[in-house]
């Protein structure tokens, strides 16, 4: 099988713990081509990584471009454990924390770790590659928040990541849903597209009040008992609760750093974001939307940083 032209300068991979995804990229750091595949390392059996990345790559695999990954594949759980690294921390703590697979099939980057001001550890992996090519190295301050099964709120400065914290919205909904009393009165509907259903408006109106989260949680079972709700509802209104109130968390949070929490830059799924862009509307935050590709670009950047890729192409 002949390799792929020259202009490719980067293979970059975001692997996570379901799904992975591979790019291509040119010698200006622009991304040609794309492909994914249910290969996260959850998927991937008796540690066959190696075998998990050919799949992924298929033809690309002839490629002599250097390759570059994020996420967990750099876990405990993945092909090799890449440190976490202390914040506050710049794109050149990244590079130099670069860790290689077995026969350097692959460079990866390292995780982040931070402590809150009680002493909460906390750690992220894969969205510090995110939140490098969403933010331009000369851009400060800005906020940023990173929708997911665990939510990211970060702080970035210069291209430093100063700081962040995680919210488990995303998990959270889906044990109500599948694991608690909440999920027997639930029934699968279509919901809303972008939060656009009253009820995940109804949920969203509450989460941002003052009360008692676990409190709050029980409305999805009163309301649908006392008729006020319907069970394909349920969904939909404990979706805007716990967004509301991780919005509301964050902002206060982010406020205690001296970040502005009335501008947010958004990273990741569409339709995720979206329930993010209307909430956030409703506390009157203006939003900005990151490119979908940020890992693609971060990944480049910190290439671009190990001396991995011979360019003077860096994105601004």
């Amino acid at each position: 099988m002949s390799p792929m032209p020259n202009r490719t300068a980067l293979i970059a991979v975001d692997w996570g713990t379901t799904s992975a995804r591979a790019y291509r990229l040119d010698p200006t750091g622009e991304v040609l081509d794309s492909r994914a595949a249910p290969l996260g390392v959850t998927q991937v059996a008796d540690g066959r990584f190696a075998e998990a990345l050919s799949r992924l790559l298929g033809d690309w695999e002839g490629d002599v471009a250097p390759r570059i990954a994020c996420g967990m594949i750099g876990s405990r759980q993945g092909w090799v454990e890449a440190p976490y690294l202390e914040c506050p921390a710049p794109l050149s703590a990244l590079a130099d924390g670069l860790a290689r697979t077995p026969g350097d099939r692959l460079l990866v980057v390292p995780g982040l770790r931070t402590r809150d001001g009680h002493g909460m550890p906390d750690v992220m992996r894969g969205e510090e590659t995110q939140i490098i090519g969403a933010v331009g190295r000369s851009q400060t301050p800005v906020l940023l928040a990173l929708p997911g099964t665990h939510s990211k709120w970060v702080c970035v400065e210069n291209g430093r990541i100063v700081d962040f914290a995680t919210y488990m919205t995303g998990e959270l909904w889906s044990v109500l849903l599948q694991h608690s009393i909440l999920g027997r009165l639930a029934v699968q509907g279509a919901g809303g597209a972008g939060g656009t259903s009253d009820a995940f408006r109804r949920g969203m109106e509450r989460g941002f009040g003052t009360g008692s989260l676990t409190h709050d949680i029980f409305g999805a079972r009163t309301h649908v008992l006392l008729g006020e709700l319907h069970g394909e509802d349920v969904g939909e209104w404990l979706s805007g609760l716990l967004i509301a109130r991780e919005i509301r968390g964050a902002r206060l949070w982010a406020q205690r750093r001296g970040y502005d929490a009335a501008r947010v830059r958004l990273v990741g799924d569409d339709a995720l974001v979206a329930r993010y862009v209307t909430a956030l509307a409703h506390a009157e935050v203006t939003v900005e939307r990151a490119d979908s590709r940020a890992a693609a670009f971060g990944l480049w950047q910190i290439a671009v940083q190990a001396g991995l890729v011979h360019s003077n192409a860096q994105r601004p």
